[in-house]
This record gives structure tokens, sequence and C-alpha cells, in this order.
């Protein structure tokens, strides 16, 4: 008897101690889904432990649903099929009082459903009803979703979440004011509707993410009544590392190895077989927007250029599109970064790839052909712009090209590329007014017509270190490595009328950080060859005015400069929103930093810079940045053209991609083989090796090529 008492107390025991230690899954409705088994939600709910019953369609979702029961119909054949749903379904899920999502249905009652979808591209989802979400948004929220297709819905509802075309960083600066609205997500007659693809959350990268996560835990909690943690959310692509993450001590060596293979498994590299097709996409210029590069394309060795990089925005299967664009400034950059690598790494067929593209830049590109390598034209020397728009000369593409190809021909050890480059730093040098400024761009023709001498005399000046700045750079590398003066006294002439031109008169573009950072090389390389108590003054003070903006993380923080004058920086309405280039903040104080215009080039300069003042301060700025860049490289299981890639945003509160997309093509989620990549790579690797370009170039003599070219100075007139 006692034994059979105490048998009992031990399964009563048991009983209690399993109650009291189960999850809550026991606990939860079983949900009934409509759905295919490789849905985002239906994924995620498996994973949290969720009983699920699957259903092919959702006919027989809603016929096993008992009363009461929680019914999620996905759209399975979004965005090529809507959601075929019968009236006899709805009016079962009614009687059974079933609580219902449905998304991107055929058919709801009551309502005009209209037959053409409309595939949205610069729209986001606004969040328009935010007691739903019980404290988790405020009204005009904004999430993103790229490349939506949607139902349009005539009937007068109160949506839960819009989908509209809105300016902002993350909350509509305008409202929903001037720009057309389509109901998002909305309830009707007891029923969840979505007019898209709501659960594709994952697959199509919705972002932010962790909002994304906040949207669909209020809707499952609608759905069940009962408190909803999902663990196991989780998105692709994401940060390579989060933000308090200690970091291996391999971290930057394996940023710098995923960074230069990117290069290969994007396949930006051009192979010959393909290059046709190329260039009928990039017609003549103006949009040069292909899909994907497909799978059985081969991977080029640099003979035929490498091309721009990931346009901003995402299809609903995750994939972004291309920019099928070969651009002068971006063969020298990945030059640099793949030397760089490639010396680190022991791959000797990166340095294959870095000297192709040398060859490719200066000698069979666009870019050096034509009137630009007649010596009797005053284009002589000048780089095109693209290969389909040789006519245009960008001066701060000149000067990236150049910087680039310098810190290329060095790794290589090859001064095949060296007159070429004299000849670009000369060809701008005559360019440039008497006060050292050439201006945004000029054309072939413009400078066909005025000749060199017109510009060499003009009094011209424009404090706008985006176009100008790296320009100086290259004149006072060409001074230390000549000692012809004119060179020293155009660039320091330059550089003192724009420091006192700060702040109130410098112009500025997409932002004024990115001014400011532009601003330290040229700085840095004065002191270099022109150390004096004022010019030590000038690059500490320009440091510091960035670094006021360096966040805990690394990061460095956005900043617009006043109205008057800038360009494309934040959008001023809803209608201008993705028309322009732009800023990725819509105001100061945004969290954002840019890799595209900002903290790839305030890592390169701030790297120069710390090797002349040996500042403990500015050392420690340099590897905070550096060790922000490694946390935010991309890493993706299911896009392998952009794992080990950079984007240009980076929300560091988030830390998330995140910002305003109104730059459509170079917005929050694009790529730049030249611009980004491979100045990060290729400063990663400086930082790595204690060095820095001017020293890795120390040696370099290029005067027997100076006193060759220096006849492009005399004036024939």
């Amino acid at each position: 008897m006692i034994d059979k008492i105490t048998s009992f107390v031990r399964y009563f025991l048991l009983i209690v101690l399993l109650a009291g230690s189960s999850t809550n899954v026991s606990a939860q409705k079983i949900i009934y889904l409509s759905g295919d088994l490789t849905n985002d939600l239906f994924l995620l709910l498996k994973n949290e432990g969720y009983v699920i019953q699957r259903f092919d369609n959702p006919s027989e979702a809603v016929q096993a649903a008992p009363k009461g029961a929680c019914v999620i119909i996905t759209a399975n054949q979004y965005p090529s099929k809507r959601t075929v749903v019968s009236s006899d379904m709805y009016t079962k899920a009614h009687k059974k009082a079933l609580k219902m999502y449905v998304e991107f249905p055929e058919f709801v009652p009551g309502m005009n459903m209209n037959r053409n979808n409309y595939l949205g591209k610069l729209e986001r989802a606004v969040i328009t009803s935010a007691p739903f979400f019980n404290g988790d948004f405020e009204n005009l929220d904004l999430l993103g979703l790229s490349s939506c297709s949607i139902i349009p819905v005539s009937e007068n509802v109160k949506p839960i979440i819009s989908y509209s075309k809105v300016a902002g960083y993350d909350k509509a600066e305008f409202g929903l004011k001037n720009t057309t609205v389509y109901p998002l997500l909305f309830e009707w007659n007891g029923v969840l509707i979505s007019t898209t693809c709501l659960t594709n959350f994952k697959t199509a990268s919705y972002r932010p993410t962790e909002a994304w996560k906040k949207v669909w835990i209020n809707i499952l909690e609608w759905l069940t009544n009962e408190n909803v943690v999902l663990k196991t959310w989780d998105s692709d692509p994401q940060p390579m590392f989060d933000a308090t993450q200690k970091l291996p001590a391999t971290a930057r060596r394996k940023a710098i190895e995923k960074g230069s293979d990117w290069f290969f498994k994007s396949k930006f590299i051009i192979h010959p077989s393909w290059y046709p097709e190329l260039m009928k996409i990039a017609g003549d210029g103006t949009h040069p927007v292909g899909g994907p590069i497909p799978e059985n394309w081969p991977v080029g060795d640099g003979s035929f250029g490498v091309m721009e990089g990931h346009v901003s925005n995402i299809h609903t299967d995750g994939s972004q599109d291309l920019r099928y664009m070969i651009r002068n400034d971006v063969q020298g950059e990945t030059a640099f970064a793949l030397s760089c690598a490639g010396l680190m790494a022991g791959k000797p067929e990166y340095l294959n790839v870095s000297q192709n593209l040398l060859d490719f830049l200066f000698t069979t590109s666009n870019a050096r052909k034509g009137l630009r390598n007649e010596k009797t034209s005053p284009a002589y020397g000048m780089l095109g712009w693209a290969d389909t728009t040789p006519y245009l000369f960008y001066n701060d593409d000149h000067a990236r090209a150049l910087i680039g190809s310098l810190g290329a021909a060095a790794n290589l050890k090859n001064e095949t590329w060296d007159k070429k480059i004299v000849e670009t730093i000369l060809a701008n040098f005559r360019l440039s007014s008497r006060e050292g400024f050439i201006g945004n761009r000029l054309s072939e023709n413009e400078i066909l017509n005025n000749g060199w001498e017109y510009y060499n005399k003009r009094t011209f000046i424009s404090p706008h270190p985006h176009f100008e700045s790296w320009t100086w750079a290259c004149y006072l590398w060409l001074y230390d490595k000549t000692g012809y003066q004119p060179l020293l006294e155009k660039a320091r002439k330059a550089i003192g009328i724009t420091m006192n031109a700060y702040p109130k008169l410098w112009k500025w573009t997409n932002g004024i950080q990115q001014e400011k950072a532009r601003m330290i090389l040229p700085l840095a390389w004065l002191v270099r060859v022109d150390d004096t108590p004022q010019h030590r003054e000038w690059l500490d003070f320009m440091i510091n005015e960035v670094l006021k903006f360096q966040q805990p993380s690394g990061a460095i923080q956005e900043e617009l400069g006043t109205n008057d004058m800038g360009q494309a920086g934040a959008t001023v309405s809803n209608d201008d929103y993705g028309k322009f280039e732009a800023s990725l903040i819509a105001r100061n104080g945004d969290p954002a930093s840019d890799m595209l215009y900002t903290s790839n080039f305030a890592f390169f300069a701030l790297n120069e810079a710390a090797k002349v003042t040996n500042n403990p301060a500015h050392i420690e700025a340099v590897n905070n940045l550096a060790d922000f860049l490694v946390r935010i490289q991309v890493k993706s299981q299911n896009h392998i053209d952009i794992d080990g890639a950079w984007f240009r945003g980076f929300d560091y509160k988030r830390w998330d991609y995140w910002g305003s997309n109104a730059d459509e093509e170079w917005g929050v989620w694009c790529t730049l083989t030249g611009w980004i990549q491979s100045w990060i790579v290729g400063t990663m690797v400086l930082v790595e090796n204690n060095t820095c370009h001017w020293e890795l170039t120390k040696e370099m003599d290029v005067k027997k090529e100076f006193e060759e070219s220096l006849w492009m100075l005399k004036s024939q007139n």
C-alpha cells in the first residue's frame, strides 16, 4: 500500500514538474495555415514551436479549423498569381468566428479588387492605425518593402498599414499629402486583409528587421489572442557582427578576405563572353540598369573592366538589379583594393586582375582614346567618365581613379602606367583655375572650344571638397615626387581658400559630413610636404569636426548643411522622393552612417592623417571606424552576390541597413565596387599592415615621366 502511495505521489509530482517546466507551446492554439513549405511565416512559426496544421489551399484550412480558431492564408504564388479564395470560404469563416488573415486575395466579399496589380518601387509602408500595434508604433512611422506588388482597392477602408511614396527617414515627414495612398493591411468584416504578401518578410528582406518583427507579433496576437514572443526571428542579409559582440582577433583579415572575394562572387569583373550583352543593357549610359547576372556567366580577369554595383531596389525574391556601367574611377579603385588584398592573402590571381584593370583603364577602354590621346588636343590626358560617356570629366572621379591606380602600381611594382598617371594629373592641373579649382565637371566639347589655357587663366573659386579636394591631393603627391613648385602652390592656395570659407561658404553634396571627410586627405598630405603650424592646425581642426560625429560604435553620423549651399540633400516633398540624388537622412540627428559618400573616404583619409599626426585620438578613431565597418559587412546565405559587400546605408541605433531610400539607384541598399568596396578593403589592408597610401607609394619614381610631360603646361598661344 505504501509503495502504491509512493508511486502515486511520484507520478503526481512528475506531472506538476512537467506542467511547470513546459513551454507555452502546449497552451498555444493550433494555427491552421494555408501555404507552401518555404513560406517565411510558416518556417518561423515552425521554428518557434507552434502547433501548425498546414494545407495546400485556403478552403481546406477553413474547413478543418474549429470554431474560434486561428487561420492564416498566405500568398503561395505571389506575385504572379493572387490567392484564390471563395465566397463560401469567407461565409464558413464567419460562421465559425475564425480569426483569419488573408493576403493578396483574388476575392473579398463586398470589395472591388482592382484587376491590375500595382508594382511599387519607391513606396514604403506607413503606419496609419497605431493603436493596432499596442504602443510599438506611432502613426506615420515608416517600414520598407521594396518592389512590392499590391492589389488596389477602391472601398473606403481604414488601413492599419498604408503604402505610399513619402519622404522621410523613419517617419513620413510630410504626412500623406500630395501622394497616392494604397491600403496595405486592414480589417474587413472581421478578417485581416493584406493587399500584398507580408509573409515574404525574410525572402524579400523587409526592413527594418526589428520593426517587421513587431508587426508580425501584433498580427499574431490579434489572430491568437495570446501573448507572442518570437525568439527565432531571423533576417537575410544581416550584419556580420552585432554592435557589442567581441570581435575575434582575425575579424579584420576575414573582412578583407570576404570583401575581396566579393568582387568575384558578385561576378562584377566582366568576362568577354558577356561583354556584348552588358553593352546592350548599358545603352547610352543614361539608365544602365539590368537584372542579376545569370549563374552560368563566367567571371572575367579584369581585361574587360569591372562593373559598377547593385542598385538599391530589392525584388520579391530578394535579388537586386545591377548597374551595367564601366566607369574610369571604378577601375583604378578596384585595382587598388585587389592589389592590396592579393599581396596580403598571397593570391596572384588578384594581382593579375589588378594589373589587367589598369591596362584596361589606361589603354583598352574608351577613357584615353580619341582626342584624349592626341597631344594636340586640349583634352589630352583626361580620362573619360565611362565607356558609354567618355566625353564627360568629373573632377573627383579623376582623382579617385588616379589615387587608386597609384596604390595598385606601387603594390604591383610596375611602372607601366606611370606616364599616363602623370599625364592625367597634369591634364587636370592645367585645367584648374588660378586659385586651383576646376568645378564639378567639364565636357570635352567645352575644353575643345575654350582651350585649356582659358581654364588655367580664369578666376574661379568653388569650395566644394566633394569634387575638388582629392585632386589637390594628387597635386601634392606629384609635387613630393618632382619638387615642381607650382603643384604645391596651387594646391596650397586652393586648400587655404577652402579652409577660410568653412563652413558658411562650403558647397555640399548629399551632406556636409562627406565634405569634411574628403577634406582630410589633402590636409594630411599638405602636412607631409609643407609641415607648418597652420597646416597642422587645419588638419587637426577638420579631423575634430568629423570626429564630433563619431559614435561609440565607431560609426560616423551623417549631417546636412544649410539648404542654400547644398545639393542632393534631404528630399523636400513626397513628390520629389526618388526623383533625384539624395541623402540617407531627412534631418540632422537621424542615426545614419553613409558608406558611399562619407565613412569609406573618411576611413582612408583618417588613416593617412593618423600616420602624419601620430595622435592617439586619431589612431583610435581609425581603429573604431575599422571595427564598425567589420561589424556591418553584409552576411548573406541566400544571396552570394552581396555576401561580403558593404551597403551604402546603416542605422547604427537599429543596427540594421536602413535610411531614406530616396536616391533610388544609389540608396540604402546599393553597393559599389569602386567608391564603397574598394576604399574599405584597401584601407583595411593598410591599417592591418600599419601603413598608409603615402608610405606605400613613397618610393615611386616618376621624375622622368614628369619631365617628358612638362610640354603639356606650355601654352600654344
